[in-house]
């Protein structure tokens, strides 16, 4: 369906904007992406979010919606045709949400740990700390996904957009660091969803290339040691 009233503030490293360009992709909503610069704040943007000042925003119309999760609910519930993103029954969406939160709560920093730890043992026990987080998350894989392809079932839904969103960044945590996040040992659930997940239609040629997100990481460190 074509849309031709929706923006899209945000930055393409961005695993938070990522969230909702995959959430769009879903629901075959075509957006003008407006790109804001690493370092800078637009007018745009500052005049969108004035309380966090910060992408992602979604414009729809003349309306901001800010904070990714809220606005990928935003989304599922205005374009209520095509694939749902949240499970129809109740206790599962709560489930979704709860998990979702994790991710944003606890994965999420521990992954902003690895990236600041200094030394090489600081930043190892910060991978083990983050891998012991992924375990947990592999538990949540069995119990949501209930045996089937995706934590929303059979197809893609708000924990798998919540938690995928990630995995570039995982990626490239892994080659940076030689590290093995994702394994088939402690997280063979998750090993195979995330193979499905990146060669979903609404995923591919969302998630950014590793090599691009070494390069960010790279500067990162480089601005941090600065």
């Amino acid at each position: 369906m074509a849309t031709s009233d929706v923006k899209l503030l945000g930055a393409w490293p961005s695993p938070f904007v990522n969230r909702v360009q995959i959430a769009l992709n879903l629901k075959s909503i075509k957006y003008e992406f407006l790109e804001e610069q690493y370092g800078t704040k637009s007018e745009l943007l500052l005049k969108s979010n004035p309380v966090h000042k910060k992408i992602p925003v979604l414009i729809h119309g003349d309306k901001p919606v800010c904070e990714s999760l809220i606005i990928v609910q935003y989304i599922d519930e205005v374009w209520s045709f095509g694939p749902s993103i949240f499970p129809s029954d109740p206790y599962d969406a709560a489930l979704g949400r709860f998990w979702a939160a994790y991710v944003d709560d606890k994965l999420l920093p521990m992954m902003m740990e690895t990236r600041k730890a200094e030394g090489v043992e600081a930043k190892m026990a910060a991978f083990e700390r983050l891998k012991e987080g992924l375990v947990v998350l592999e538990d949540a894989f069995a119990k949501c996904s209930k045996g089937k392809d995706f934590f929303g079932g059979d197809s893609i839904g708000y924990l798998d957009i919540a938690f995928g969103c990630c995995l570039g960044w995982i990626k490239a945590s892994e080659k940076m660091m030689e590290v093995v996040l994702l394994d088939e040992t402690k997280t063979p659930g998750l090993v195979g969803w995330a193979g499905r997940f990146c060669s979903h239609e609404a995923v591919k040629g969302t998630l950014p290339e590793t090599e691009k997100l070494l390069e960010i990481a790279k500067r990162f460190q480089t601005n941090a040691k600065a």
